[in-house]
């Protein structure tokens, strides 16, 4: 995986990934096929956050499993706004699956 060269534990995911589709040197597409389709990282939460307004991305986007998709504001203020109120919601109101449950299940598939 392109992303697996940071050094992270699979004991403690992310609690939220915002990925831009327009990567330098992978796809972000890619990127989300493929932490979607890994069990041990599948039900981390990711956010397309991108320029594009492509109807096809979008599809794409949510055919591979994104959880949400946010054209980025331009103007950096509100910028600033949606990032804080995604943090807000991401990280306090939803409620994710329990931890031990998840890496229970993904260690059973390996």
């Amino acid at each position: 995986m392109p992303w697996s060269i940071f050094a992270r534990s699979f004991d403690l995911p992310p609690k939220l990934v915002l990925l831009d589709l327009k990567l330098p040197k992978v796809d972000g597409l890619q990127v989300l096929k493929e932490v979607k389709g890994d069990p041990r990282t599948k039900t981390i939460p990711i956010v397309i956050m991108t320029s594009s307004k492509e109807e096809r991305d979008m599809v794409e986007s949510y055919n591979s499993g994104v959880n949400s998709y946010i054209q980025k504001p331009v103007d950096f203020d509100q910028f600033r706004e949606t990032v804080k109120q995604l943090g807000l919601y991401w990280l306090l109101v939803n409620e994710p699956p329990p931890l031990g449950a998840f890496l229970a299940a993904s260690r059973s598939q390996a």
